[in-house]
């Protein structure tokens, strides 16, 4: 075993006794327990997003135009991303302290609890700005949850997988942002066509934050059933999958964190643009209905799924690094035709989402597999989470925002300008990225 393994506590002891069956822990087995996982974070993530645009800024930012309420929800918006490298910070000692599956129950309730508590978040008309600070308390909550509930079984699902099928393993766990999009797209979609606008408002939009929390219980129970198994844990041994401090992580690890920062730049940057951001547009901007662009987001989602099923597949056949370094390309030059078919009417608008989540599909679909292969062993757990973090700071925290405030001041090109930007810094960072070459499996 590690060195870096805890002492027993009494709750990892009662929690192997529940969920230790014997069962064999596969590949397969873990991919289920990870999909489950990602799909309850970003669920909760999703709900957030389309409450910012839909929501808050007429129930907790009245006293503004409808513009400025929703940049002062995007604002909120990326509170999230600073929290959650300081998440990653408590929850890594509480790991090392007190074990993988008490991180994980508390940071999990955690961020349930964040979320369906700003399904009772009182409006602005209520209780004054005190509806504001709220919001950005509970945001936080999320932000330090997310830091916390990373639990390393995408970078062990990834070193555990068939040699020839890494990409495809490698996409499965993100697999759970599509379907997080759908399942929250398709709840706003349906109580904002089934409700009156007064209805809405008053308790209708509450309904999507409270189905989080059932979600994430959900997701805890599968999460725990994998990480807490005897063999699981000889596993992350094996794999040197123990959580390193983090002071030490950075020291010798700083510029692989770095570069793998920005490696997935492109993929985060296109994963608002082609969902958060044209909510914003189409309802500040159009007279379109959003309960008809929501469940154009379904189907988007669909999409994203698909294309993320090939993205396995051609990175199995040509290398995660080539299929990344590619899809940067096809995503600078949509970020060029992008405006132009935003602002294009239905039939420009719906191929906007169709190409956008085709790309975001085969981008982010590999996406993960960026990290973990290029750091040492021995820090790959902390590592790996540490440069999630800033990848999701960089990519997307600012992104909404950034987005719609340039295209607010400038312009739609603007927002084109800032994914093509996002695709250029992929690029240098695969190439700066020399150990990611080196570990090119497929290559």
């Amino acid at each position: 075993m590690s060195a870096n393994t805890v002492p027993e506590t009494s709750f990892e002891a009662d929690a192997r006794s529940i969920h230790s069956d014997g069962e064999h822990v596969t590949p397969g087995v873990i991919a289920i327990g990870v999909v489950i996982g990602r799909t309850s974070e970003f669920f909760d993530f999703f709900v957030y997003a389309i409450a910012s645009v839909l929501v808050f800024p007429t129930l907790v930012f009245p006293y503004v135009d409808r513009l400025q309420g929703t940049l002062y929800s995007f604002a909120v918006f990326a509170l999230a991303f600073f929290a959650r490298p300081i998440g990653t910070v408590i929850f890594i000692a509480v790991d090392r302290a007190y074990g993988r599956s008490v991180k994980l129950t508390i940071s999990i309730f955690l961020l349930g609890t964040s979320t369906v508590a700003m399904g009772f978040i009182p409006s602005y008309d209520s209780v004054g700005n005190w509806s504001v600070a709220i919001l950005a308390l509970l945001r936080i909550g999320q932000g330090i949850a997310l830091g916390g509930a990373w639990d390393g079984l995408a970078s062990l699902l990834s070193l555990n997988s068939p040699e020839k099928h890494r990409g495809w393993y490698a996409m499965l766990p993100q697999l759970g942002a599509p379907i997080g999009l759908l399942v929250a797209s398709g709840l706003f979609a349906f109580f904002v066509a089934a409700l009156p606008t007064e209805d809405f408002f008053s308790w209708g939009w509450r309904y999507p934050f409270f189905v989080a929390f059932a979600i994430n219980v959900v997701a805890l129970f599968a999460r725990l059933r994998l990480v807490v198994t005897p063999e699981f844990e000889e596993m992350y041994a094996k794999r040197e999958l123990e959580p390193a401090p983090v002071v030490e992580t950075v020291q010798s690890q700083w510029k692989a964190i770095w570069l793998g920062s920005f490696v997935p730049l492109a993929s985060f940057a296109l994963f608002h643009m082609v969902t958060v951001f044209p909510l914003s547009w189409v309802v500040l901007f159009t007279r379109e209905a959003p309960a008809r662009f929501l469940v154009v987001e379904v189907i988007g989602a669909v999409i994203g799924i698909g294309a993320m099923l090939v993205s396995g597949l051609l990175a199995d056949r040509f290398g995660r690094r080539t299929m990344l370094g590619t899809i940067a390309v096809l995503i600078a030059l949509f970020a060029i035709a992008a405006p132009s078919l935003l602002d294009g009417g239905e039939i420009g608008e719906r191929l906007f989402m169709g190409i956008g989540f085709l790309l975001f599909g085969l981008s982010f679909g590999q996406s993960s597999g960026a990290i973990a292969s290029s750091l040492s062993p021995q820090h790959r757990y902390t590592g790996s989470a540490l440069t999630t973090d800033l990848a999701w700071l960089f990519g997307a925290g600012f992104a909404p925002l950034a987005a719609l405030l340039l295209t607010s001041k400038l312009g739609l090109a603007a927002s084109g300008a800032y994914l093509f930007s996002g695709a250029v810094f992929t690029l240098i960072a695969l190439g700066l990225n020399k150990q990611l070459a080196k570990r090119d499996i497929a290559r």
